[in-house]
């Protein structure tokens, strides 16, 4: 099991924006592809978005497309979801997961950060 940790998360107005970022701790984040995945009251866990070792292949769920941009900085040993054009509905509890590759259920998970976006 790796360590991941989340942050970033908070209270936004719709419309707003919010940088999520997951550390990695004790190894390097590197050699994963990681995911962000949230869970909101009452719904099943989704996958938002999952992003390769090298940072050249994204994936998104429909309905962030154009708004969520996943990305990592190696350097900082950290991935960030950077989340424009916020609304009600992504409200959620958001996780970073580290796995072999993308689609598989990884095998690390953060704690999570709450998200909450509302006027």
């Amino acid at each position: 099991q790796l360590q991941l940790v989340e942050s970033g998360g908070g209270l936004v107005q719709p419309g707003g924006s919010l940088q999520l970022s997951c550390s990695a701790s004790g190894f390097r984040l590197y050699y994963y592809t990681v995911a962000w995945f949230r869970q909101a009251p009452g719904k099943e866990r989704e996958e938002v978005s999952c992003i390769s070792r090298g940072g050249d292949g994204t994936n998104y769920v429909d309905s962030v497309k154009g708004r969520f941009t996943i990305y990592r900085d190696n350097a900082k040993n950290t991935v960030y979801l950077q989340m424009n054009s916020l609304k009600p509905e992504d409200t959620a509890a958001y996780y970073c997961a580290a796995g072999d590759r993308c689609g598989p259920p990884p095998h690390s998970w953060g704690q999570g950060t709450q998200v909450t976006v509302s006027s």
